[in-house]
C-alpha cells in the first residue's frame, strides 16, 4: 500500500489505551522508534504484536480519512490531495514491516496472521477507494487543476491520485461497488494462499543420498553443501533442495539421471496436484481478474493493467513478445541442436530431456570456453563482492556504505548499513539477507521498510532491503558465488540504487513506484559490469591464495557471454507470454491448467514437453506478486537497459557524467514524469530495440 499519513497523537492515543488494557507491554510496531534514524525495532517486535497493531492503525487511518471527508473548508490540493497522501502512515509502516518478514523470515503464524489481516486491510483500501465523499473532493480540486498553479511535483501527484481512485472503482455505483470491493479481498487472499502453497511444497520435497556413488560428478563445493544441508536437518549423508543454491548445481554437474529426473520433475510439480495444489487458485484468481477488469471498462486483466504502462496496451505488448520469438528462435534451435550434437559425441542416446540440459549444456561450455562455475566460484568469496559493488557505488554516484551493528536486524544472517553520498548525506538504511532458509521464499528481490518522502519539511529517507538466496559458508569454506549469483546481486543491488537515490516529496511517486515495465531499467543495466574486465579485476581474488583473477579467465567469462543466450532469451519469452495467455482471457478456460499452459507456450517449446508437469502453479511473480500481465517487462527493460549501457560503454563504464545523468533523470525522479519522458531525458532520444539483439549477439553493432 503506498498511501501514508500523518500521526494524530490524539486518536492514536485513544486506541493505543483500550489495545494496552488487553497487552501487558507496549507494542513495539505503535511507538516512535528509537533506533538511529528510526530504524524498525526489529529486536522487539513479536508477533503477537502484528494484529493489535494493524488494528490500531487502521483506527487511526480511518480517522485520518474522516477529518478530511469532513473537512467544512472547500477542497484543495493541501487539504485533500495531500492530506491524503499523508494519511495512513502508521499502517504503511507496519504493513511494511509485517510484510516484508513474512517472505524472508516467516512462520506458520505469521502466515496465518497474514491470512487474517489481509481481508482488514483489503477492506480499508476498499473503504478509502470507494469513498464517494472523499472522490468527489479529489475530483473538484482535479477538475480545476489548471487554476491551481501546482509544481511539477504536486501536478503529479494530483494526476496520480485522480487516476488511482479511477483504476480502483471510484466510478462505480451500487451493486457494481460492492461487487468490487468483494473481489479485492477475495483476490488478496487467494494471493498470499498461491505464495503460502508454493513456500511449503518447495521445503517439503529433499533428495536424501546415502551412498555416496550416487554423488559422482558433483565438485566437492557442492558434496559440502549437501552435508551441511543433512547435518541441519539431522539426517545422514547428504541433502539437495529445491532452492535454487541447492537445486542448480545439483542439475549442472550430478551424473545421475534418475536423481536429476526425480529433481527436475519435483521442481516443475510444485503446487500441482499435491497437497499445496494451486490449480483451483490460479483459475479463481484468474477469473476474478477478469471481472474486476470488466466492471472498470476493460475487456481483460492485461487491457487494465497495461494502461498504467510504458506499453499501453496487449496488443503492443503481444507484438513485442511475438517480435523477439521470432528473431530469436532460431538461435535458440541452433543452441539446443548444439548441446544435443554434444551429448552424442559422449555417448548419450536419444532424444535430451529438460533434466539432462543443465548437465550436457554446462559440459559443453566447459569444453567450448574452458571456464565453470568450479573454476570461478574461489575467486567471488561474497564479502568481496559485496565490498566490490559497494565501490563500483561509489566510484558511479559517491555513494559510502558504513555497517552499523547497533541497527536491530530481522535475522542474524542480516546486515544492517548506513548509507552516504559523496557530501556526507545520509541516503538510506540498507539490509543485506543473503542466505536460504525454510522461513524465506526463493529469488532474489529488493523491498523497502520506507519509502522517501518529505513531511511538513522533515525528510524521511529510504530503509531499503536487498533479499537473496545464496551459496551458505560451510565448515570448510566461505560463501562462494557463482557468476551467475554475481551478477543476481548487481541485479538487485540496481534496484536498491533506485531506492536509495530517490528524490522527492510525496512516497507513492518517489523510489521504484514507476510504470512496472520500467522498474527493471535500474537493475538490469547493473548486471552490464558483471561481463566487464575493468570491475572483475578490481576484486577477484582466490580466496584461498589471494591470486588475482586471470585475465585469461575473465577473458573466457566475457567469451561465454551469449553463450545459450537464444536458448535463455526463449525460456524468459515463455514466462512473459504464459502471463499474457492468462491475462489476457475474457472468461475461464474449460481445459484443465497444465493443458492450457502447454497450448500457450507451445511455439517456444525448445525440449521435449513432459506430461503432468505445470510451472503455472508455482509461477509467483504473477498469482502472488505484482508482475501479472506484467512479466514482459524483464524483456521490454532489456531494450532499454541495452541502449541505456551503450552511453556507458562509448563515455567510459565508470563515467561520472553519464552516471550523473543516469541518477538525475532516472534514478532520482520516480515516478514524477512517464517513463518515455525520463528516458527520452537521459538518452536524448527514443531507445532503439536493435540493442538488445546486439547485446545478444544477435544482431549487427
Amino acid at each position: 500500500m503506498k498511501k501514508t499519513g500523518i500521526f494524530i497523537a490524539a486518536i492514536l492515543s485513544l486506541v493505543l489505551n483500550a489495545c494496552n488494557s488487553k497487552m501487558t507491554e507496549v507494542n513495539p510496531l505503535l511507538e516512535a522508534s528509537n533506533n538511529p534514524f528510526g530504524a524498525p525495532a526489529f529486536d522487539k517486535i513479536k508477533n503477537e504484536h502484528y494484529k493489535p497493531a494493524f488494528e490500531a492503525a487502521i483506527a487511526q487511518g480511518k480517522a485520518q480519512i474522516d477529518s478530511i471527508v469532513n473537512n467544512t473548508e472547500a477542497p484543495t490540493f493541501a487539504n485533500t490531495v495531500e492530506a491524503l497522501e499523508y494519511s495512513g502512515r502508521t499502517l504503511t509502516n507496519i504493513s511494511s514491516v509485517f510484510f516484508n518478514l513474512n517472505e524472508a523470515a516467516t512462520d506458520s503464524v505469521m502466515q496465518s496472521i497474514a491470512l487474517e489481516v489481509s481481508p482488514m486491510l483489503t477492506d480499508y483500501s476498499n473503504d478509502i477507494m470507494l469513498n464517494e465523499k472523499l472522490f468527489a473532493r479529489i475530483k473538484s480540486v482535479y477538475d480545476s487543476k489548471d487554476s491551481l498553479k501546482l509544481n511539477p511535483e504536486q501536478a503529479r501527484l494530483l494526476e496520480e491520485t485522480y487516476k488511482g481512485f479511477v483504476r480502483n472503482g471510484s466510478n462505480l455505483a451500487g451493486e457494481d461497488k460492492a461487487k468490487f470491493k468483494e473481489i479485492n479481498k477475495e483476490l488478496s487472499q487467494l494471493g498470499l494462499q498461491f505464495g503460502q502453497n508454493v513456500l511449503a511444497a518447495t521445503n517439503k520435497f529433499f533428495l536424501t543420498i546415502t551412498d555416496s556413488s550416487q554423488l559422482k560428478g558433483l565438485p566437492d563445493y557442492v558434496k559440502e553443501m549437501g552435508a551441511a544441508e543433512a547435518k541441519e536437518k539431522s539426517v545422514k549423508g547428504w541433502v539437495f533442495t529445491l532452492q535454487a543454491p541447492s537445486y542448480g548445481p545439483f542439475m549442472q554437474y550430478s551424473e545421475n539421471r534418475e536423481l536429476k529426473e526425480k529433481m527436475w520433475k519435483a521442481s516443475n510439480t510444485k503446487a500441482f496436484k499435491d497437497e499445496f495444489d494451486n490449480r483451483e487458485i490460479v483459475k479463481k484468481i484468474a477469473g476474478l481478474r477478469i471481472e474486476r477488469a470488466n466492471l472498470l471498462g476493460f475487456a481483460t486483466h492485461a487491457d487494465y493493467v497495461l494502461d498504467e504502462n510504458m506499453a499501453k496496451n496487449p496488443k503492443t505488448v503481444n507484438a513485442f513478445l511475438k517480435d523477439l520469438l521470432d528473431r530469436t528462435l532460431p538461435y535458440a534451435k541452433q543452441d539446443v541442436a548444439e548441446v544435443e550434437k554434444y551429448a552424442q559425441s559422449t555417448g548419450f542416446e536419444g532424444k535430451l530431456m529438460p533434466w539432462d540440459f543443465s548437465y550436457y549444456s554446462e559440459k559443453y561450455k566447459n569444453e567450448k570456453f574452458a571456464v565453470n562455475d568450479e573454476l570461478l566460484k574461489p575467486y567471488f568469496k561474497l564479502e568481496n563482492v559485496q565490498t566490490a559493488i559497494f565501490a563500483l557505488a561509489d566510484s558511479l554516484y559517491g555513494l559510502k556504505f558504513k555497517e552499523n551493528k547497533d541497527i536491530p536486524v530481522y535475522h542474524p544472517d542480516v546486515k544492517a548499513y548506513e548509507v552516504y553520498d559523496a557530501s556526507g548525506r545520509f541516503m538510506s538504511l540498507l539490509y543485506m539477507d543473503f542466505f536460504p532458509r525454510a522461513s524465506k521464499r526463493g529469488g532474489a528481490w529488493m523491498t523497502s521498510f520506507r519509502d522517501m518522502s518529505v513531511e511538513k519539511g522533515v525528510e524521511k529517507r529510504p530503509f531499503v532491503s536487498l533479499v537473496c538466496n545464496f551459496t551458505k559458508p560451510t565448515e570448510t569454506s566461505p560463501s562462494l558465488l557463482t557468476h551467475y549469483e554475481l551478477t543476481t546481486l548487481l541485479h538487485e543491488f540496481g534496484h536498491a540504487l533506485h531506492g536509495m537515490l530517490a528524490e522527492g516529496t510525496y512516497p507513492s511517486i518517489t523510489g521504484t513506484s514507476v510504470a512496472r515495465d520500467f522498474v527493471e531499467l535500474p537493475s538490469q543495466i547493473m548486471e552490464n559490469w558483471a561481463f566487464k574486465k575493468e570491475f572483475l579485476s578490481s576484486f577477484a581474488k582466490h580466496y584461498q591464495t589471494g591470486e588475482a583473477i586471470p585475465d585469461e579467465l575473465i577473458n573466457k567469462i566475457i567469451a561465454a557471454k551469449n553463450y545459450l543466450s537464444g536458448y535463455t532469451n526463449i525460456r524468459q519469452l515463455s514466462f512473459g507470454i504464459n502471463d499474457m495467455a492468462w491475462h489476457s482471457l475474457t472468461k475461464v478456460p474449460t481445459t484443465s491448467v497444465d493443458a492450457f499452459e502447454k497450448e500457450a507456450i507451445k511455439a517456444t517449446q525448445l525440449l521435449p514437453a513432459v506430461d503432468s508437469t505445470c510451472f503455472t502453479t508455482s509461477f509467483s511473480h504473477i498469482f502472488a506478486g505484482g508482475y501479472s500481465a506484467g512479466y514482459y517487462s524483464y524483456k521490454w527493460a532489456e531494450v532499454l537497459e541495452a541502449d541505456a549501457f551503450s552511453l556507458f560503454e562509448e563515455k567510459g563504464i565508470f563515467s561520472k557524467e553519464v552516471a550523473a545523468s543516469f541518477r538525475d533523470n532516472i534514478l532520482s525522479k520516480g515516478n514524477l514524469m512517464d517513463a518515455d519522458v525520463l528516458y527520452r531525458n537521459f538518452r536524448g532520444r527514443d531507445p532503439k530495440p536493435e540493442a538488445l539483439l546486439v547485446k545478444l549477439g544477435m544482431g549487427k553493432k
